[in-house]
């Protein structure tokens, strides 16, 4: 088997250099157990929201590590024909930030000073040299605070920071590293109904107008349905389903995959996954 280099894109059957992130037999292990087990996710495109989701334990937080790079893994990971796992972990990160599920941690710093601090980081390689921030950065951090509507919080401290200002924080110190694949771990696991809205709101227009490739880690379905434009589901570390939410949802998925009894319906125009009960065990693992 040949793979693409970071100067030689992968080509499709008709000649034309394969565009989006997509993943070709990616396994991973911990120690003798398999945790991935010949993932391949179909090309996800620029200014698309996927939300990776499935039962606990399926593999979904290990799939985004295996991407960016964080977990040593077979099999291929590409990005617009590039093989990633050819690359140096630094070009590489230059390409995908990963946000972990954990809110940035408590610290002195103000919101200004986090974001500044993970843009220089994110020109730290080659030719950088530390120092005062170019013109470019500051101008760089400021867009992203104002696309962010975090500019009136600027010069507050994390720690005086609610829990959904600071996931926004972290969203903020993702974006400003101006990647193509932007990663995120349950970004709204610890926020209440308001904050879930702003920080999916905030993914939403930052993947449409920066055209990124995100994919999110998503427990509740039912968000996952209202904010993106196509899933991926994992099941024992498996690929369960892709496509749009519409197509893959639907009662047979959730006996299978979840193993409860349950249907899509539509609730004021919008679809909404309805549960009557779970399933016998059995039923769930098999």
């Amino acid at each position: 088997m040949s793979f693409a280099t970071s100067s030689s894109p992968q080509l499709s059957t008709s000649g034309r250099a394969v565009s989006g992130l997509s993943t070709a037999n990616l396994s991973m292990h911990y120690g003798n157990r398999q945790v991935l087990d010949r993932v391949d996710l179909p090309p996800l495109n620029a200014g698309t929201v996927t939300a990776l989701i499935g039962p606990n334990a399926a593999g979904k937080s290990t799939l985004l590590r295996g991407i960016a790079g964080l977990h040593k893994t077979s099999g291929q990971v590409l990005l617009d024909g590039v093989e990633l796992n050819r690359l140096p972990q630094v070009e590489r990160a230059q390409r995908i930030v990963y946000l972990p599920q954990s809110l940035p941690e408590r610290t002195r710093l103000c919101a200004f000073e986090a974001v500044l601090s993970a843009a220089m980081a994110g020109h730290r390689g080659a030719g950088f040299a530390p120092g005062r921030p170019s013109p470019a950065v500051l101008d760089n951090v400021e867009q992203v605070l104002v696309d962010l509507d975090l500019t009136s919080l600027a010069d507050r401290p994390i720690d005086a920071l609610s829990g959904g200002q600071r996931q926004l924080v972290g969203l903020a110190q993702a974006l400003v590293r101006q990647p193509k694949v932007l990663l995120l771990d349950e970004p709204t696991s610890a926020l209440d109904l308001y904050h879930q809205c702003q920080v999916v709101e905030a993914i939403t227009r930052a993947t449409r107008e920066r055209q990124l490739i995100t994919l999110v880690v998503v427990h509740d379905i039912n968000l996952a349905l209202g904010f993106s434009q196509q899933v991926v589901v994992l099941h024992h570390g498996r690929l369960a389903a892709a496509g749009p939410a519409l197509e893959v949802i639907n009662e047979h998925l959730l006996r299978d995959v979840y193993g409860v009894d349950g249907s899509l319906e539509q609730v004021r125009g919008r679809p909404l996954v309805m549960v009557d009960g779970r399933l016998p065990l059995h039923s769930a693992l098999g």
